[in-house]
C-alpha cells in the first residue's frame, strides 16, 4: 500500500513527505534553496 506525496508548497512537484504530513512540504530542490536563503540572510 503505498501513500501519495504532499506537494510542494512552491512548487507544486511532488516532496518526499506523505500527504497526511501536517505542515509546511518542500520538495528536495525547493527545501535546499530555503536552506541557501536562510543561511545568507544572517
Amino acid at each position: 500500500m503505498s501513500e501519495e506525496y504532499a506537494e510542494c508548497v512552491l512548487c507544486r512537484e511532488p516532496t518526499e513527505y506523505p500527504e497526511s504530513y501536517k505542515g509546511i512540504t518542500l520538495c528536495p530542490v525547493c527545501e535546499w534553496q530555503e536552506a541557501q536563503r536562510t543561511a545568507c540572510s544572517g
